[in-house]
């Protein structure tokens, strides 16, 4: 019989949705016969959560305490400094034993963005720490649902600085990565299609600075010529239609909205965030630490479950290149 699957679950924001999301997947039998979870994180806050949402009580065995902060530290719902630490040592943590064998793969619950940032982390989202941490030449973020996926080109910066980071490398780094990480899931040549990044595609650089023609008409050229099945670049506003969505296996994105919006428009509850280009498995929520519910019992796990499923099923065979 073969050996269930050790899987880091990294807590998010202790402030967060991320200790109750936790709770229900290390109480959820579907989830633990699919693999070992192993929630990394602090038990008196899982505790304490259990307590406040009515939730039953971790096995002490499936959660690694690591002793990051301390109830008296914050309160939940709030951005705090205190609440950016820790989870951001629940991820380096993660990180580190995935990297030694300890566990093979890595499941993250949301952080808060403005909080790690208060805690002096440089990198602003799960992402670009990954990135960093595991040494990767080649990485992007990807989306993806039942009904579509998304991988994106740039992620966590401001739109003005969107056009200065598009390159014909950059753009094919991204298409290359989603192309091997669909062949995976798909089992055959992906069919993709790579969006503009101006309005009705710069309408022959009537909008925009040409980026349609100077950047990402080579790439996909470029693409196509080692064998890729890919069209573009076309216009974002009709990229998604339904007949393009159903005929289509990815989409390669410029900016974090240009996807996102739409995934979290029809698959807020089930879409998956993953990591390209790692060395092991990394799945993530695809929503935020929903401050406003948190420690309430209201959230719901599926996008947690969704992610979890997905990293088990890349265990041995990692979305990477």
């Amino acid at each position: 019989m073969q050996k269930k699957p050790i899987i880091a679950v990294t807590m998010g924001d202790p402030a967060g949705v991320g200790p109750e999301l936790c709770l229900d997947l290390l109480a959820d039998a579907s989830m633990t016969e699919a693999c070992t979870p192993r929630v990394y994180g602090d038990l008196s806050v899982l505790e304490a959560c259990a307590k406040a949402t009515g939730k039953a009580k971790p096995d002490a065995s499936r959660v690694r305490d690591l002793q990051a902060i301390t109830l008296g530290d914050f309160q939940p719902g709030t951005v705090n400094r205190a609440t950016g630490a820790a989870s951001y040592r629940y991820i380096t943590q993660a990180i580190d034993e995935a990297l030694a064998g300890g566990v093979q793969g890595v499941v993250t619950a949301p952080i808060n963005k403005e909080a790690i940032r208060a805690a002096g982390v440089s990198e602003p989202g799960h992402t670009e720490i990954f990135s960093r941490r595991t040494k990767v030449e080649r990485s992007c973020m990807m989306l993806t649902a039942d009904i579509m996926t998304c991988s994106f080109v740039t992620v966590h910066v401001g739109y003005h600085e969107v056009p200065d980071l598009l390159s014909v490398e950059r753009i094919l780094e991204v298409i290359d990565l989603t192309r091997e990480a669909m062949k995976r899931i798909r089992g055959r040549e992906p069919r993709m299609v790579v969006n503009g990044l101006n309005p009705h595609a710069g309408e022959h650089g009537l909008f925009g600075q040409g980026e349609e023609e100077r950047i990402i008409l080579p790439a996909v050229e470029a693409a196509r010529e080692t064998g890729a099945d890919l069209i573009g670049p076309l216009p974002p506003d009709t990229a998604f239609l339904e007949d393009r969505r159903a005929e289509t296996d990815a989409y390669i994105c410029m900016y974090h909205d240009q996807g996102h919006i739409l995934m979290k428009a029809l698959a807020f509850d089930r879409a998956v965030n993953t990591t390209l280009g790692l060395p092991f498995p990394r799945t993530s929520v695809d929503h935020g630490t929903a401050l406003d519910i948190a420690w309430k019992g209201l959230a719901n796990p599926g996008s947690l479950y969704a992610a979890t499923r997905l990293a088990v099923q890349q265990v041995g065979n990692p979305v990477a290149p």
